[in-house]
């Protein structure tokens, strides 16, 4: 955005009046936090004055300043002078923003403040009409006006700027009047009465504005209007007030009711509105209003301007936005269309096209109106006739054309000029890329720091800052789109008994948040509605049907199953989907939807009701999705046995040719496998075995513990299901995907559950794969209790059962963990020749993820100095393997045996990175480790308060998970003799 007033040498520029922004060269500058702009605007509005800390102080935070207020002031001082001098060498003294006394002053040139300018050209204005120039007066009024771009100091905080925000208001409003004033100097009464209109309704006290559409309304010969506005008006001020209209108003009423002659317009005006209009109609205004509220969005307001400003070369400008409905592509273009008005004597047409109705408005009618807007009396037939003398007559004019709500480039081809002078601004759901030369612009929806501007300029401030957590939950449930915040917004403001609370609790259900977003006939579903009736067949059925997974965003192979089509045929479908904007596409070959429109194609599924091939879809997706978790799974671990599948499969699943590929598609695709998990949970048992074998597939080569709570939800549902159905083996693989799940998330009461209700419904004398990896989690469960004399028979039976299937790897995998089972059992060189055994043939098997394992458990047997390079080597390929749970765990062992041999910081340093991943992860046990070897190493480094605070935590942390770790932390704890040992936490 650029100030046509600022000179142009002035590199650096600050707008007050809208948000509060600041460029530099033409970039704009990251201002910071909302305190830090009420620093800057404070000093701003003071215009080079100083302003001491006390003031700045009282500024922000009024007669409630925090405990360190003058520390956080010169913080955001400091930070907002390398904000706006980025080039000042350090230790150089700021030029701009100085130090003066017991405050500070910021020295900019006056033309580099928008308020100073606005202030300079009404002064000209007053200037110009006391010497009787009253169209420039006009002029420079509407110029003054244009530089507001919104609410003036949007979403500054404190009590000085809510005082200046209210004064920068009154002003906008008194610059109002006085342009209106001016245009009835000038003749423009007929030209005004929309603008005062819309000003009287804002401000419907203001007698001033009263009086003035009173004037401008009997200069219209709407004589009895005029009347009316005065008995609304004394009506309004009894009823409100308890007063009666003040002497202007009451005289205009008079005078109008006497037909004073004076009240005409003036000769010299009448004549020149006379010799302006003799040869031509007036010069066309039919932008609709700007909204008050406007906010956010100053790149893009800024970048259209300039396009639009510079409309001077050889081909008329074209720029074109697009964007989903309700994402505010309207209000944008009216918004901008305003600020560059003046740059267009020559008028302004408007035309909403209707593109995203049933019956598009045909340009042949559209034409006919331009037309008769410019002149014309007589139409021609045909549209090429009517184009041809539409683009005769805008030859020598420099207007502006705004065409809304286009279907098509075809539909606004008609409607561009033929030359140079002329600008269009066109907005539509779908990129109107088929027009030579086009600038387009995509309009996305607002970021959260300008859906809470927006929420707060409807609702009301005060209640948005009583309760920011709730207010940043209904825009985000909102999808920060603006028309769903603004109907947001007038909902909880025409409720006044209502809480910004409740009206989050109210969107919080996802199943009714689209029925919340409607008032009155604006409704989120019936704006998405008008683009989904503009879908083809196949494409509204694409629309629906990848909206079954609730994935972040959807890939094009799994769009190509959900659709049961080729991959070609899916990205044409997609394709079409994200010019119509009904879906996104920031990644090749990746889309996704806005939240809104989502919700909007699921309710077209229930809608339809076609169950039938809403689960062949998911099937179909599940279908792709199994197979190539197990390709991932053989290429990260080599000849490794799976679980059996209570699938049948017909797709060979995806290629992942090496470990880095099946590890990137693993981290890549996440989400969309949860997602598809929880699709297929409500459906029948097919469907449910399905997710039961892509969960088992994934845990075994991916325990990430963050998944638990969506995982754990799905094996409730389709456990309960299987136990309605008398299903033992879809039973047995609910629960032993359930103990895997409850096991890398610390439960391990509930994991020991689990287990044994899988191994309940496997029959124990039919080896299976199933079978040997249920009996060895419930075996590795029982000695993580310190149960080491039940977990043995297990080991065992699993040992067996992999000897009977042909699994090496598993067996050894099985021997290492007897090996901790032995250790327990004090047979300590039979644990380590156990433990050492797993890993040679885990080196043989050139099985990475297995060798890791075994070098951990080989490690922890150690219980020594000679522990530490197992350990490191295990730390190495599970950092490779990007495992970061066992990770974690690893560099927790490493720290204990760093202890041993008396390594202190290096102890402290991997028990700190251990704390860290336990923590992102939410791993109880692992934060318990890594605790108890950060607190011992602690306080041997002589940092006994912090390495007792450490010691405690993990004592809690043991003895609510019931495992042994909790007995020797608390003899550590003791031994301090500092404090009494601390309960256990609940």
């Amino acid at each position: 955005m650029e100030f046509r007033e600022t000179p142009q040498t002035s590199a650096l520029r600050f707008q007050v009046l809208g948000p509060v922004q600041a460029w530099l060269d033409d970039k704009p500058l990251s201002l910071g936090s909302p305190q830090q702009q009420a620093v800057l605007t404070t000093l701003l509005l003071h215009s080079g004055r100083p302003v001491t800390t006390q003031d700045l102080v009282d500024a922000l935070w009024g007669d409630r300043p925090p405990t360190q207020a003058v520390a956080a002031l010169r913080t955001y001082v400091s930070r907002l002078r390398s904000v706006i001098e980025p080039r000042r060498e350090v230790r150089r003294p700021a030029e701009l923003l100085v130090s003066v006394a017991d405050g500070y002053a910021l020295r900019i040139p006056g033309e580099a403040l928008d308020l100073t300018v606005f202030e300079r050209l009404s002064t000209e204005a007053a200037t110009a009409r006391t010497s009787g120039d009253k169209h420039e007066a006009h002029r420079l009024l509407a110029r003054a006006l244009d530089l507001f771009s919104g609410r003036p100091l949007t979403g500054i905080p404190g009590p000085y700027a809510d005082t200046q925000r209210l004064r920068l208001a009154e002003r906008q409003v008194a610059a109002a009047e006085e342009l209106c004033a001016t245009a009835l100097d000038i003749g423009l009464h007929a030209e005004i009465v929309g603008e005062l209109n819309g000003l009287t309704a804002e401000h419907p006290l203001r007698e001033r504005l009263r009086e003035l559409l009173m004037l401008a309304l009997y200069r219209c010969g709407r004589q009895a209007e005029a009347l009316g506005v005065y008995t609304d008006t004394r009506k309004l001020l009894i009823e409100e007030l308890g007063v009666e209209p003040g002497t202007g108003l009451s005289t205009m009423h008079n005078r109008i009711l006497a037909a004073d002659p004076a009240l005409a317009l003036p000769a010299a005006a009448s004549l020149a509105a006379r010799e302006d209009t003799s040869s031509a109609p007036p010069a066309p205004a039919q932008l609709p209003a700007d909204v008050s509220d406007f906010s956010g969005r100053s790149e893009l307001v800024g970048d259209l301007s300039a396009v639009l400003m510079n409309a001077t070369g050889q081909a008329v400008v074209v720029t074109s936005l697009a964007g989903i409905g309700g994402v505010g592509k309207t209000t944008l273009a009216v918004h901008v269309a305003h600020r560059v008005r003046a740059e267009f004597p020559d008028g302004q047409l408007y035309v909403d096209l209707r593109g995203a109705g049933a019956s598009p408005a045909d340009p042949v009618v559209v034409l006919g109106d331009f037309l008769h807007s410019l002149g014309v009396t007589e139409n021609p037939d045909s549209l090429e006739q009517r184009a041809a003398l539409y683009r005769s007559l805008l030859a020598n004019r420099r207007m502006l054309i705004l065409l809304d709500n286009a279907r098509d480039a075809e539909q606004i081809q008609p409607l561009i000029p033929g030359v140079s002078g002329c600008a269009v601004l066109a907005t539509s759901r779908s990129r109107l890329a088929g027009i030579p030369g086009a600038q387009l612009f995509d309009v996305e929806e607002l970021t959260p720091a300008e859906a809470l501007a927006l929420f707060s300029a409807i609702v009301g401030e005060q209640r948005v800052a009583a309760e920011p957590e709730a207010a940043m939950k209904v825009v985000t449930a909102c999808g920060f789109l603006p028309l769903a915040v603004r109907i947001a917004a007038a909902r909880l403001a025409s409720r006044p008994r209502w809480s910004v609370s409740d009206l989050a609790s109210r969107l919080a259900d996802q199943r009714r948040r689209l029925d919340e977003l409607q008032l009155g006939n604006l409704a989120v579903e019936t704006t998405i509605g008008l683009g989904y009736g503009q879908l083809s067949t196949d494409e509204a059925r694409a629309f629906r049907l990848l909206a079954l997974i609730d994935s972040p965003d959807i890939p094009l192979a799994a769009a190509a199953a959900l659709l049961g089509v080729d991959e070609y045929t899916a990205e044409d479908l997609a394709e079409a989907l994200v010019e119509a904007n009904m879906l996104e596409c920031f990644t090749p070959g990746r889309y996704r939807y806005h939240d809104l429109l989502r919700l909007y194609a699921q309710r077209q599924n229930e809608r339809i009701g076609d169950t039938g091939e809403q689960e062949r879809a998911v099937m179909r997706l599940l279908d792709l999705l199994i197979p190539t978790v197990r390709n991932a799974a053989q290429v990260i671990e080599p000849d490794d046995a799976l679980p059996e599948l209570l699938t049948t499969l017909s797709s060979p699943g995806l290629d992942l040719p090496t470990s880095q590929a099946a590890q990137d598609w693993l981290g890549t695709e996440g989400a969309l496998l949860l997602s598809a998990v929880e699709a297929a949970a409500s459906g029948p048992g097919a469907l449910q075995h399905a997710a039961v074998d892509l969960l088992n597939y994934l845990f075994s080569i991916d325990p990430d513990p963050t998944r638990g709570p969506r995982a754990l939800r799905v094996l409730e549902t389709i456990g309960e299901d299987a136990q309605h159905r008398g299903d033992s083996a879809g039973i047995a693989g609910v629960y032993f995907a359930l103990g895997t799940l409850q096991s890398v998330t610390s439960d391990f009461q509930g994991a020991e559950q689990s287990f044994r209700r899988s191994l309940d419904h496997q029959a124990p004398d039919e080896p299976t794969v199933m079978l040997l990896a249920t009996a060895n989690m419930l075996g590795v469960i029982l000695s993580v209790g310190n149960r080491p004399a039940e977990a043995l028979p297990f080991l065992e039976q699993a040992r067996a059962t992999s000897q009977a299937v042909g699994a090496p790897k598993a067996e050894a995998r099985i021997v290492s963990n007897m090996a901790r089972v032995q250790h327990r059992l004090d047979m300590t060189e039979t644990a380590i020749k156990s433990a050492s055994d797993g890993v040679a043939a885990a080196r043989a098997s050139k099985n990475g993820p297995l060798l890791a394992q075994t070098l951990y458990q080989l490690g922890v047997v150690l219980s020594s100095a000679e522990a530490v390079p197992h350990l490191r080597e295990a730390h190495g390929l599970y950092q490779s393997q990007r495992n970061p749970l066992w990770e974690g765990y690893t560099l927790a062992r490493l720290a204990s045996a760093l202890l041993v041999s008396e390594q202190h910081a290096e102890a402290a340093e991997a028990a700190g990175e251990s704390l860290a991943i336990a923590q992102e992860l939410d791993s109880a046990f692992c934060q318990g480790l890594a605790n108890a070897a950060l607190g011992e190493a602690l306080l041997a480094l002589a940092q006994p308060a912090r390495g007792l605070a450490c010691l405690q935590e993990a004592h809690a942390i043991f003895t609510r998970l019931g495992v042994p770790e909790a007995s020797p932390v608390a003899d550590l704890i003791s031994q301090q003799h500092t404090e009494p040992l601390s309960p256990p936490a609940p």
